[in-house]
């Protein structure tokens, strides 16, 4: 697992969630993780996701799983670092629910908190403008 790639789908609508995947793209060294933004054409499908399922949360992807929310993350900082200590962290008892429910709560917040710039404004012709779009007043 750590040495997989790894695609990452996030809101791309949201600057807080376009800050999060800039940063694990700075400790990236070795080109392990590629992003993908919700809205950009084709995720979707390509990952069979629904846009219920990225409203609600990021999804990691690597050749022989999938993971959702808190667990995508870890997985994502595992193949990053190049360790299984994130994905092993979160097995531990009481660590999977703890990160799951701080996930949930950043997710349902993520428009008030501080991000950057939103992908998808700063690489419009990579967005699908049209959907996710219930989320913007929210901003």
């Amino acid at each position: 697992m750590p040495h997989d790639l790894v695609d990452l789908v996030f809101d791309g609508q949201c600057g807080y969630c376009t800050r999060a995947a800039y940063a694990i793209k700075r400790f990236d060294r070795k080109a392990r993780i590629r992003l993908h933004p919700a809205q950009r054409p084709g995720v979707h499908e390509r990952f069979n996701l629904t846009e219920t399922d990225t409203q609600q949360a990021a999804w990691a992807f690597t050749h022989d799983r999938s993971a959702s929310g808190a667990e995508s993350i870890n997985l994502v900082l595992d193949v990053t670092f190049g360790t299984r200590l994130f994905t092993r962290l979160y097995k531990l008892p009481g660590i999977r629910n703890l990160q799951d429910r701080a996930y949930t709560w950043v997710a349902q917040h993520r428009y008030l908190l501080r991000g950057t710039t939103p992908w998808c404004q700063s690489h419009p012709n990579d967005c699908h403008l049209g959907t996710q779009t219930a989320h913007c007043s929210l901003r």
